[in-house]
């Protein structure tokens, strides 16, 4: 077996674990609606470059990325929306 047919298997495991390592956050900011900690700059930074990632993988064909991506860029906008929501009800 030629050591390139592993190389797809590196890109999964990058893929869901980045993704799964992600989910923690996720849900605790949606669950208790809490977004004190969390820097808008931070959150708008990460989910264009979420966004930027994804675009990227559509470009070259990379399901690993697209997938990843695809995932992650919900669940930033979902925070950042929330983050947004919540900064602006506070002033």
């Amino acid at each position: 077996m030629d050591s390139l047919n592993f190389v797809p298997i590196f890109g999964y495991i990058a893929a869901i674990l980045t993704t799964i390592s992600f989910l923690p956050q996720a849900i605790k900011t949606i669950k208790e609606k809490n977004t004190e900690g969390i820097s808008l700059v931070m959150y708008s930074l990460f989910t264009g470059g979420v966004l930027m990632w994804l675009v990227y993988g559509i470009f070259v064909k990379d399901t690993p990325i697209i997938v990843a991506n695809a995932i992650t860029l919900v669940l930033a906008v979902t925070i950042l929306s929330l983050k947004i929501k919540y900064s602006t009800n506070a002033k």
